[in-house]
This record gives structure tokens, sequence and C-alpha cells, in this order.
């Protein structure tokens, strides 16, 4: 993902007048290894083994992603291992998360397990990431 789309990140959603784009299936039966790239919206009921660049990102529960996300919207529902970019975060009662969330705002539901961090940035932290930082081992 570019400079300028990870700083798209902080403008805000686009409004009701605008045209909506469709929403991307991958399916349970499905294992996808590298990067998945979308302008709109991705839901995940099958595998990702790399990195994900969306609008939004719905990790339905049974859906695994290892790797990183970076979207303006990501809802887990299912098993995610590796790094969350994302404004808007929710967090289920049917997630399994480990790793890092890096969020300006975050809901998370009783139940969810969580293992890692999950630091708060402001809207300016997105506006000035350039590349994702190395993840640490």
């Amino acid at each position: 993902m570019s400079a300028l789309s990870l700083r798209s990140l902080a403008k805000p959603p686009r409004g009701g007048d605008a045209e909506e784009l469709p929403v991307s299936h991958l399916g349970r039966a499905l294992t996808v290894k590298g990067i998945l790239d979308t302008d709109g919206e991705i839901r995940i009921r099958g595998t990702v083994l790399g990195r994900i660049n969306a609008d939004r990102l719905v990790l339905d529960a049974g859906g695994r992603v290892e790797g990183d996300v970076v979207a303006r919207d990501v809802q887990v529902g299912g098993r995610m291992n590796g790094r969350i970019f994302a404004l808007h975060v929710t967090i289920d009662s049917s997630a399994d998360v480990t790793g890092r969330v890096f969020h300006h705002t975050i809901a998370v539901a009783k139940g969810a397990r969580i293992d890692g961090r999950m630091p708060w940035r402001p809207l300016n932290y997105f506006e000035k990431l350039e590349q994702l930082p190395e993840a640490r081992q």
C-alpha cells in the first residue's frame, strides 16, 4: 500500500451519496497466500496468509488471518495472528487475537481472547504512516 493509501486512512469515510463499492468475499474453503488489496470491504471466512489492505475488513468467526492488516475499519470475529493498523477496530466475543492492534478507537466484546498489545494512536499517526514498521520477533 502506498504512502498516499496509508494516509487516506485518516480521511473521513465515504458519504452516503458516494457510490458504494461491492463487498468481496473469501469463502471458507479458500486459502490465499500473499497480498490482498481492495478499495472496498472484504469479508474473510477462509484463510489469508499475508497482508490485507482494505477500506473495511470483516474477519468472520471461523476465518483466519496470519499477517498484517491495514484498513479504516476492522471487525474481528475469527482468528487473527499479526498486526492491525486501523482507525476503528471491533473485536467480537468469538475472536482470538494474537499480536498488536494499532487503533484510534476500539471496542472489545466480553469473551474475546487477546494475547498481545492494543496501543492507542492519535489520528495523525495514521496520516504520517508512510510504511509499516518492521515486525518485531
